[in-house]
Parts: C-alpha cells; sequence; structure tokens
C-alpha cells in the first residue's frame, strides 16, 4: 500500500488563521485522497473550526502549540522567541521526517529565517528564494525571487537562474526550460553591475542553462522566457504591480457589467462562468516556494481565502513528488567554476 503524503501546516499564520486555514484543509483533502495533514497551533481554536468537517477528521492530525509568531515580528526575534510557535513546528516537522512538505500564511521574513535555520540550506546555496508562477497566453512563467532577499550580487542572481529552472523542469513539466534576466533593457550595456556580472556568468560560464539573456518587465506576461530571474526588491514591487493591475480590471470589468443597465446585468449573468474563469487566472498565485532549502516550504499570503490556502497546499503536495532538489543540486556543482571562468570577463564587461 503507498504511504500517504504529509503536508504540514501553520494553522495560526495569516490574518485569518483557524477560520480559514481549517476549511482550506478539509477542500485540500477532498480530491486528494493521498494527502494527510499536520495542523500546528491552538487545538481547541483548531478543532472548533474543524467541527463542520467531521469526514476529513481522520486525515487531520492537530499538534498542540501555545505559541504564535506575529505578522510584524522581525526575523531575529522570530529565530529567538519562536521555538515551539505554530510556524517553527510546522517547519520542524520536515526536518523531522513527519511531513514532506510545510504551509504557512504567516510573517514572509519570520518564515524565511526559521526555515533557514532548522533545515539549513541545500547543495552549497546561500539563500532561499521566493518563486511565484504568473499567468501568460501559453502557460505560466516562473519569476524569482519575489521578497525574500531584498540585495543580491551576481552569484545570487546565478544561484536564482539555477533554483528557478530546476523548479519549472519539476512544476510544470517543461523539459528545457528557458531563462531570463530581469532588466530596464535588452542590450548587453544596461542595468547595474550585478545584472550584468551574473549575465556573463549566465552566458560564458558553461552552466547547463538555456540562458536566452536580457529580458524586460512586459516579457514576464508575454511569456518570452519561462523563468525570469531578479533581486526581491525588483521582484516584490513588480509581482504587487501585477496583482494589483489583474484586481484592477477585473474589478472594473465587473462594474461595467453590473451597473450599466438591465442589458448589461443580463449579460453578466449569462457571462458568470467566463468572468468566474477571468478572475481565477487573474488571481495572484495562492503561493510562493521558497527554494533552495534542505526541505520544500510555502508561504501562501496573508490574506488568503479557504480557496487560495486550500491550492497552496494542493502545491506543496505537487512540488513535494517532484524532483526539483536534485536537478538544483546537479547545476549547483557547476556554479564554482562557471564563477571562476566567466568572473574576470563578466567584470571587464561591467567595467
Amino acid at each position: 500500500m503507498t504511504q500517504p503524503l504529509v503536508i504540514s501546516v501553520d494553522a495560526m499564520g495569516g490574518d485569518h488563521g483557524p477560520s480559514v486555514v481549517a476549511p482550506a484543509c478539509a477542500e485540500a483533502l477532498a480530491d486528494r485522497p493521498d494527502l494527510r495533514l499536520l495542523l500546528h497551533g491552538d487545538e481547541a481554536a483548531i478543532g472548533a473550526a474543524l467541527a463542520r468537517h467531521e469526514a476529513v477528521r481522520g486525515r487531520i492530525e492537530i499538534r498542540h502549540s501555545d505559541k504564535v509568531v506575529a505578522m510584524d515580528e522581525k526575523p531575529a526575534q522570530a529565530m529567538r522567541r519562536g521555538k515551539g510557535s505554530s510556524m517553527w513546528n510546522a517547519v520542524e516537522a520536515i526536518r523531522d521526517g513527519h511531513a514532506a512538505a510545510a504551509v504557512s500564511a504567516g510573517n514572509t521574513g519570520a518564515l524565511m529565517a526559521i526555515s533557514k535555520l532548522i533545515l539549513r540550506m541545500g547543495a552549497g546555496l546561500e539563500r532561499p528564494a521566493l518563486v511565484a508562477s504568473i499567468p501568460h497566453p501559453n502557460g505560466v512563467t516562473t519569476f524569482l525571487d519575489v521578497g525574500a532577499n531584498v540585495d543580491c550580487d551576481a552569484e545570487r542572481l546565478v544561484e536564482f537562474a539555477i533554483m528557478g529552472e530546476a523548479y519549472h523542469r519539476a512544476a510544470h513539466g517543461v523539459a528545457r526550460p528557458t531563462v531570463g534576466l530581469l532588466n530596464v533593457g535588452s542590450e548587453d550595456m544596461k542595468g547595474h553591475e550585478e545584472v550584468r556580472q551574473a549575465h556573463g556568468v549566465l552566458r560564458e560560464g558553461g552552466i547547463d542553462l538555456a540562458y536566452k539573456g536580457f529580458v524586460e518587465g512586459d516579457d514576464i506576461t508575454k511569456g518570452a522566457v519561462d523563468v525570469v530571474v531578479t533581486d526581491g526588491f525588483t521582484g516584490n514591487v513588480a509581482l504587487k504591480a501585477m496583482e494589483g493591475a489583474a484586481r484592477f480590471m477585473y474589478d472594473e470589468l465587473r462594474a461595467a457589467l453590473t451597473k450599466s443597465g438591465p442589458a448589461a446585468s443580463l449579460g453578466a449573468l449569462l457571462a458568470r462562468s467566463s468572468l468566474l474563469r477571468f478572475r481565477d487566472r487573474m488571481s495572484p498565485p495562492p503561493a510562493a516556494p521558497l527554494l533552495g532549502l534542505n526541505g520544500l516550504v510555502l508561504k501562501c499570503h496573508g490574506g488568503a481565502d479557504q480557496r487560495d490556502f486550500a491550492k497552496a497546499i494542493r502545491a506543496a503536495a505537487d512540488v513535494a513528488q517532484s524532483g526539483f532538489a536534485s536537478e538544483i543540486e546537479r547545476n549547483m556543482r557547476r556554479l564554482p567554476a562557471a564563477l571562476a571562468e566567466a568572473g574576470p570577463a563578466a567584470a571587464d564587461g561591467a567595467a
């Protein structure tokens, strides 16, 4: 008999806690018979929220925790005081072999710091990166880093390219994903020193990637390449701008169809299923995996509703069953030689 896949969940994180997490867990379990969940947090609150979902209670284990990492808690404080919290215990379950992945909607900085402390970085990697899947006309673009690392040197950007390429292959089934570096133009002389140095390493360093060079902001939603790499500051700003634009377009379209008289309202009713598909297509990704750790952690956005948190759990299950970690390790073994080989040329190009 096949062993069930276990996902560890921080039930107290985010803006809503168990009131959203519990029904989301029930929703995720409904169409994944292979799945089991570990919920970490206040046992009484979680149990009350699960009271209407008795059908799945046998597939959920609650592990009590009195402590919660606050949404405004600084990462250093979370590492010092977070031991025994719902977030800490959710991540620790991976290290202890009790779960294949963890999901939290809690404090991003704290989650990254706690995950790095407990799980450590894999195969020569220095920092984890948050990755988002952005829809384009023919699929999705893997976009990273979207908020874990505000400042990145050339070596970090190359690491992100390796991680993003491996993740895209594993998560989206593309045999040879193409990779681009986000820049203010496609010409070699454009951009700041770090992005030009990374460009030199990826182009000349002999790393086994289908690197296509610089891409611009509009290429993310065009699908010009499969993987777009940038630093966490730029990535987070770009992601939030895209989310805001998508929300604005959907709200404007809905308003135009519901507030323009009886004929438009009738049209909106007839087009309801299409509008819902449009909303789902334009919605921000429900969760961003933290790549590079010795274990899989997914960050769900703090305001996630039931549907989004359920999607995040399903995404964790799907990625946990892929082989992206071994793909990252394979290319990371080539990185030191690539940096040594391309370093002088990259430095000359940036001068």
